[in-house]
């Protein structure tokens, strides 16, 4: 009696696409890459909100972002005022985008003039919270607030600020996922600026463990899909959708 031929093995399941990252583009390559319309509005809507969520976590009271807790640990260490130490940190974050191969963009230009003013009009409407309940509502907001409106604005693809850039350059060169990057980079810069004297809260670990990944989840989401300058077809950063 004939034995029934065997059945055929499964087939391999097919590996899993490799996360998108960042290419590299002027800003006349920014520009030309298509849908304004929508990426524009994306982009000072990011600023404005980003500026409004840092200080909606500096009312919190209970700790601000890691690049604030560096400043002030710079400027009590070298005696200068809180304004000199930005300065002085965007300066070198700025050298840093050398090595890193970052390209600046309307957004590098806009981040210095939206973020700044966005905070004082928040500072100037919002009202102080009143007990423990409203400052961690603050915070939880702050919190959430800043994730996703740094994608935001890094979504519509017109280059990031300065602080920013250190991140996108680390996950162009190092292929490794933004949540894993930004996170690196929040946990290193709140250290050391508490090793120089600044500042650290609760809000100030909580942004630095779950900053990196609220973007990297809110990242793909907000991405804009571009059109590829050389003609080759549609291009997209971060996995972006359409």
């Amino acid at each position: 009696m004939p034995h029934p031929a065997p059945a055929p093995a499964p087939a391999p399941a097919p590996a899993p696409a490799p996360a998108a990252h960042p290419p590299r583009m002027n800003a006349f390559a920014q520009l030309r890459a298509g849908r304004t319309a929508r990426r524009v509005p994306q982009l000072l809507l990011g600023l404005a909100g980003y500026g409004a969520a840092v200080m909606v976590l500096v009312e919190s009271g209970l700790g601000t972002a890691s690049w604030s807790v560096l400043t002030d640990g710079t400027a009590k260490s070298l005696g200068i005022s809180f304004g000199w130490a930005t300065n002085l940190i965007s300066l070198l974050v700025l050298l840093a985008w050398i090595p890193l191969r970052e390209l600046p963009g309307l957004g590098t230009v806009l981040n210095v003039a939206i973020v700044g003013f966005a905070a004082d009009a928040t500072a100037a409407v919002l009202p102080a919270p009143e007990g423990t309940v409203a400052s961690l509502a603050y915070l939880a907001l702050g919190l959430v607030a800043l994730g996703f409106f740094d994608a935001l604005y890094l979504g519509a693809q017109f280059g990031s600020g300065p602080r920013d850039g250190i991140m996108t350059g680390l996950v162009r060169l190092t292929r490794l996922p933004v949540a894993v990057v930004r996170t690196g980079i929040e946990v290193s810069v709140a250290g050391l600026g508490w090793l120089l004297g600044g500042t650290l809260g609760l809000g100030t670990v909580l942004v630095a463990l779950c900053t990196g990944p609220l973007i990297g989840w809110f990242l793909p989401r907000l991405t804009v899909r571009l059109d590829d300058p050389s003609g080759v077809g549609p291009l997209v950063q971060y996995g972006g959708q359409p």
